[in-house]
């Protein structure tokens, strides 16, 4: 179990990579919104491979992956909705200042789309017995660009620099958790109930990649964004097939 926690810090210490990068160098909207546009191509491929045909190896019933698909979905959706109300919709947004009221809701925001991809970490550890490279490298690069983007939105709405990487560190931790708890979710679980957790973390972050990542990806790396998504989506199945 200390494995899969200390997996799961590993892929979203970006976070404070992501934000140090954003306080120290200046980063440029196309290069963001192409390392988004790469994520999610990982991401996508992650879902497709190491989630939901895992989940039906698992139970053999599609009944089981699709409650699981659209639970996810349904779950994301209510949450991100109560961000939004919360003020925290622009969270991923590059470069748009985030007022010092809405703190609390980009918090809530961050750690809603981080929890089901470091949840994921601790689901593929335990399936099969090792961690999956192809997940830890979605959840590490969705996680930088993100990381940057809020960073620069904090900071000019007058967070100190301090504050901000405590926030990540934070934010790390709890992710850290997620990786964690997703290996206890499965353990000793039922093929069919295995089946539901793995799907659900699929629909969640399906849902993720289309409301908020993808959207940001294609605004600030424009027509280059659908060659980097099909790059990240090509090299995370190739990582996944040689594994």
């Amino acid at each position: 179990m200390l494995e899969a926690l200390a997996w799961g810090l590993l892929a979203s210490s970006s976070l404070v990579l992501g934000g140090l990068l954003a306080l120290r160098v200046s980063i440029g909207r196309l290069a963001l919104g192409l390392v988004m546009a790469f994520g999610a191509g990982v991401l996508i491929s992650a879902v497709a491979f190491e989630l939901v045909e895992e989940a039906f190896e698992e139970s053999q019933l599609l009944r089981d992956v699709a409650l699981g698909l659209f639970a996810g979905c349904a779950a994301f959706s209510l949450g991100d909705a109560l961000v939004d109300r919360l003020g925290g919709e622009g969270r991923k947004s590059i470069g748009r200042k985030q007022a010092g009221g809405a703190a609390l809701a980009i918090v809530l925001g961050i750690v809603l789309d981080g929890i089901p991809e470091s949840a994921v970490i601790g689901l593929t550890l335990l399936e099969g017995g090792a961690v999956s490279a192809a997940m830890l490298v979605a959840v590490f690069l969705s996680n930088l660009p993100e990381a940057v983007a809020a960073t620069a939105g904090l900071a000019a709405g007058g967070w100190r620099p301090s504050r901000i990487l405590l926030l990540w560190g934070g934010v790390t931790a709890i992710s850290g958790l997620a990786a964690l708890a997703g290996y206890g979710l499965l353990e000793g679980a039922s093929p069919s109930v295995g089946a539901f957790v793995l799907a659900f973390a699929g629909g969640a972050i399906l849902t993720m990649l289309a409301d908020t990542m993808m959207p940001e990806a294609f605004e600030h790396g424009g027509k280059l964004a659908g060659i980097f998504t099909t790059l990240g989506f090509a090299t995370a199945f190739a990582v996944s097939a040689f594994e």
